[in-house]
C-alpha cells in the first residue's frame, strides 16, 4: 500500500509563490485522494506489490491515472524549497542545459512556454534520455515521461488546482514564479542517477 509523502518543508515555506492554503488543498486533499484511490484499486490486480514506477510503466485506465498522479506529485513536491530570487542549477546539469538550450534563460523560456501552451490539464517535464540528453515534454492528465523511456528530473504541474487559489487564470505568471522554489540540488541528484 502507498502512503502520502511528507512534505520536506513547512506549509508556509513556499509563500508567496505557493500559499499554505494551496498546499493544504493540493497536497492534503488532491494528492491524498490519488493515494486512497490507488490503494483501493490494487488488491487482486496484476499491479499489486509493484513499485509506483513499475505501475506507471505497465498500467492504464484508473490505475495509471492514480499511480501517475501520485508519482508526478511526489516528484513535484520534493523538488521545492523556500523562495530564492537568484536560483539556477550548477554542475553537470547546468552545463548540459547551456549546451542544449544555449542558456539557462532560454531553457526557462521554452519550459514556461510549453507549460503555458499545454491545453487543459497536465504537466510539463524536463527529463533525461539514457545518454543524458535533456528533453522537455508536455504530458496531459497523469502522463509521466517514464512511459516514454525517459528519466523525469523537473516538473511543473499545470492542473488548475496547483495554482488557481493564488494565481487565478495567470498560469504563465505562476510558472515563471516557480523557478524561485526549485531545489536544484535535488534536480541535479535526479540527473546524476
Amino acid at each position: 500500500m502507498f502512503s502520502l509523502i511528507d512534505l520536506p518543508y513547512a506549509p508556509e515555506a513556499l509563500q508567496p509563490v505557493i500559499s499554505a492554503q494551496t498546499l493544504a488543498f493540493h497536497h492534503g486533499k488532491h494528492h491524498q485522494a490519488y493515494v486512497n484511490n490507488l490503494n483501493a484499486l490494487l488488491p487482486g490486480s496484476p499491479y499489486e506489490g509493484l513499485t509506483l514506477e513499475e505501475i506507471v510503466r505497465r498500467s492504464d485506465g484508473a490505475v495509471f491515472n492514480n499511480a501517475g498522479q501520485i508519482l508526478n506529485h511526489n516528484l513535484y513536491f520534493t523538488q521545492f524549497r523556500s523562495p530564492k530570487a537568484e536560483n539556477a542549477p550548477t554542475g553537470s546539469l547546468a552545463a548540459k542545459i547551456a549546451e542544449q538550450f544555449g542558456s539557462f534563460e532560454a531553457f526557462q523560456a521554452e519550459f514556461v512556454a510549453k507549460g503555458a501552451g499545454l491545453f487543459g490539464s497536465g504537466w510539463v517535464w524536463l527529463s533525461a534520455q539514457e545518454d543524458g540528453t535533456l528533453v522537455i515534454t508536455q504530458e496531459s492528465g497523469a502522463g509521466n515521461p517514464l512511459t516514454r523511456g525517459l528519466r523525469p528530473l523537473l516538473t511543473f504541474d499545470v492542473w488548475e488546482h496547483a495554482y488557481y487559489l493564488d494565481w487565478q487564470n495567470r498560469r504563465p505568471d505562476h510558472l515563471k514564479a516557480l523557478w524561485q522554489l526549485i531545489d536544484w540540488e535535488e534536480v541535479g541528484r535526479r540527473y546524476g542517477r
